[in-house]
C-alpha cells in the first residue's frame, strides 16, 4: 500500500580506514561510511563492528556529528575476520533486525569496500539472494558508485566455505538418526521440523490422543498419517474427517451412526465413523469447528471408550485413536468458551505445533525442488509438456516470498508457473504472475452502518476512510499526483499533497 513507508537502510561493517577517519583524515579521507553518507541519502544505517568499544564508540559520535541518519551500532564477536560462517549470521541478523524495526518495508544497500573480503563477498551472497540489495563501493579517487556483479545465484546456495570442515565434522557426529520410513515424506532439513518428527516418533507408539496445532497449509494431515503408520495400529484403518465440511445436522449420525428407524429414511442401521474405524486412526481435522453437542459425544468416546448410536438405547465399545488438527490456537478457544476445556484436556495429551513455511527458511529450497518434481510428475501425461526447472531469479523470488498458504499456497504457485512458463525454464515473470497477493482484502464495515458510541470515534472513521481512497488512487496512478487528484476529486496535485500529509502518508 501507497501509505507504508519504505525505509533506505545501508548495511556495512566498520573498517580499520573508518576508524582512522576521525583522527587522521588528512591521510585517508573521511573513510567508506562517511563518504557513502554523505554522498547518497539513507534513513538508517547499520554499522557492523568487531572493533573495541571505546574506539567504535568514538568513531559513531565523529560519524553522528557529519550526518543526519540515524545509526545502529551492531556489535558483533567474530573468532576471525575471515570467518565466513560468523560473517553471514551476523550480517543476517542485521537484516532480520532492519525487517522488524520497518514494516512498511525496506530498500537495502550493502556497503563491500569496509571489512574484510570476508565480508564483502558475504555482502554479494545475501544482495545476490536472500535479502536483494544494492551494492555499493567507494575509494577516496573515484567517490561512490553502484558495483557491478552481473549474474544471479540461488538464495538457498551458500558456498561450503560458510561452514569449516571442524564445524561440518561436528554437525555430522552430532546428527540423529534417519528418521523411520513413515516420516519420508515429510521433507525437511530445518532443526524444527526435525525435533517435530522426533516427537511424533515418540508419541506414535504411545496410544493417547495428539492435538497437532499449525496455520492451514502446513502438512498437519501429513504428520498425522504418519504418525498412525509408526504406531502399534498401522495395519489398521486411517479415516481423515473434516469436522468444519460435516453438516450441522448430520455430525450426530455421521460420527456416531443409527439404529435403523431413528428417524425418517433411516431404513438400515449405519455404523458412524468411530465405529468404521474400530482399531485404527480418526483424524479430526480441524476440530474446532465442532459444534459444541458433538463436543460433548466425543468427550464420552475419550473418557468411556464407547458411543452410542441415534436411536440406539445401548452403547457400542470402541477402541478408536483420535488425532486431532486445528488452525486455531486451542488455548484461546477455550479462553473464549467456543471450546470446552474437558475436552480439550481429553485432546491434549500429546500437542505438537507445526511451524508455518515462512519459519522454515532452510526447508524452503527443498520443498521447491520437491513440489516442483511433483508438478513435473503429475503433467507428464498432458500434451505438449515440457518437464520444469527454476531459473535462479525465479528461485529466488519463491524464496523470499512469506508464503500466507504454506506449502499448499506453494505447491500451487508452482503450478501455475508451470502453466505459464512457455519452453522449460520457469522464469521470473512467470513466478510473479502465478504469486498470489500476501494479504487478501477482507470486505470493510459499512462506514454508514457502524453502531454509535462504545468508543465510536467519528474523526477516526474519516481518517481511516481518506487513508483507504487516497492509497487506491496512488496505487492506481503508480505515483502520479495530478492523475491520483484527478481520480479522488481533488482540484490538483498540491492539493492532493496536503491530504496526504494531513494522513501521515508523505512517504
Amino acid at each position: 500500500m501507497y501509505a507504508e513507508a519504505v525505509s533506505r537502510i545501508l548495511v556495512t561493517w566498520v573498517g580499520k580506514t573508518d576508524l582512522r577517519a576521525p583522527h587522521e583524515a588528512q591521510l585517508v579521507g573521511v573513510g567508506p561510511i562517511a563518504q557513502a553518507l554523505e554522498t547518497r541519502s539513507f534513513d538508517e544505517a547499520i554499522l557492523l563492528t568487531d572493533h573495541a568499544a571505546d574506539e567504535v564508540d568514538s568513531y559513531q559520535r565523529w560519524l553522528t556529528s557529519r550526518t543526519p541518519t540515524v545509526l545502529h551500532l551492531q556489535p558483533e564477536t567474530l573468532s576471525g575476520p575471515t570467518h565466513f560462517g560468523e560473517i553471514y549470521e551476523a550480517a543476517v541478523r542485521a537484516c532480520d533486525l532492519a525487517r522488524e524495526r520497518h514494516p512498511g518495508g525496506i530498500q537495502l544497500t550493502f556497503h563491500l569496500s569496509p571489512g574484510t573480503p570476508a565480508m564483502a563477498a558475504v555482502w554479494i551472497i545475501l544482495g545476490k539472494t536472500r535479502f536483494p540489495a544494492e551494492l555499493i563501493e567507494s575509494s577516496a579517487k573515484h567517490g561512490v558508485k553502484t558495483a557491478s556483479v552481473p549474474f544471479d545465484i540461488s538464495a538457498d546456495f551458500i558456498p561450503d566455505l560458510l561452514r569449516t570442515a571442524d564445524e561440518r565434522l561436528r554437525a555430522r557426529s552430532a546428527a540423529a538418526p534417519p528418521p523411520a520410513p513413515e516420516f519420508a515424506d515429510i521433507i525437511h532439513r530445518s532443526k524444527e521440523v526435525s525435533r517435530l518428527i522426533e516427537r511424533s516418533r515418540r508419541v506414535a507408539v504411545r496410544n493417547v490422543p495428539v492435538l497437532i496445532e499449525g496455520e492451514s497449509g502446513t502438512g498437519k494431515e501429513l504428520f498425522a498419517r504418519a504418525i498412525h503408520r509408526a504406531s502399534p495400529r498401522r495395519d489398521a484403518p486411517f479415516l481423515a474427517i473434516n469436522c468444519g465440511a460435516v453438516p450441522r445436522e448430520l455430525a450426530e449420525s455421521e460420527f456416531f451412526g443409527y439404529e435403523k428407524g431413528a428417524f425418517t429414511g433411516a431404513n438400515a442401521t449405519k455404523k458412524g465413523y468411530f465405529e468404521a474405524v474400530d482399531g485404527g486412526t480418526i483424524f479430526l481435522d480441524e476440530i474446532g469447528e465442532l459444534r459444541a453437542d458433538s463436543q460433548v459425544r466425543l468427550l464420552r468416546v475419550l473418557q468411556e471408550g464407547e458411543v452410542l448410536r441415534v436411536g440406539a438405547r445401548r452403547p457400542v465399545r470402541v477402541d478408536v485413536r483420535v488425532i486431532a488438527a486445528t488452525h486455531r490456537t486451542m488455548i484461546d478457544e477455550v479462553a473464549e468458551g467456543r471450546f470446552r476445556e474437558d475436552l480439550f484436556h481429553r485432546l491434549a495429551v500429546a500437542v505438537l505445533k507445526i511451524p508455518p513455511l515462512r519459519e522454515r527458511g532452510a526447508d524452503l529450497g527443498l520443498l521447491v525442488d520437491h513440489l516442483l518434481a511433483q508438478v513435473n510428475r503429475e503433467s507428464t501425461s498432458e500434451p505438449g509438456y515440457q518437464q520444469k526447472r527454476l531459473s535462479a531469479a525465479a528461485r529466488n523470488l519463491l524464496l523470499a516470498h512469506p508464503w500466507p498458504g504454506n506449502i499448499r499456497e506453494l505447491l500451487n504457485t508452482l503450478r501455475r508457473a508451470a502453466i505459464w512458463s512457455d519452453g522449460t525454464t520457469i522464469g521470473l515473470e512467470d513466478v510473479r504472475d502465478a504469486l498470489l497477493p500476501t494479504k487478501i482484502a477482507t470486505p470493510a464495515r459499512d462506514v454508514l452502518g457502524r453502531p454509535l458510541g462504545n468508543g465510536f470515534e467519528l474523526p477516526s472513521l474519516l481518517h481511516e476512510v481518506a487513508r483507504h481512497y487516497l492509497s487506491r488512487a496512488m496505487e492506481d496512478a503508480q505515483g502520479n499526483k495530478r492523475r491520483a487528484a484527478e481520480l479522488v476529486g481533488l482540484p490538483s496535485y498540491q492539493t492532493l499533497t496536503n491530504w496526504l500529509s494531513r494522513h501521515g502518508m508523505t512517504r
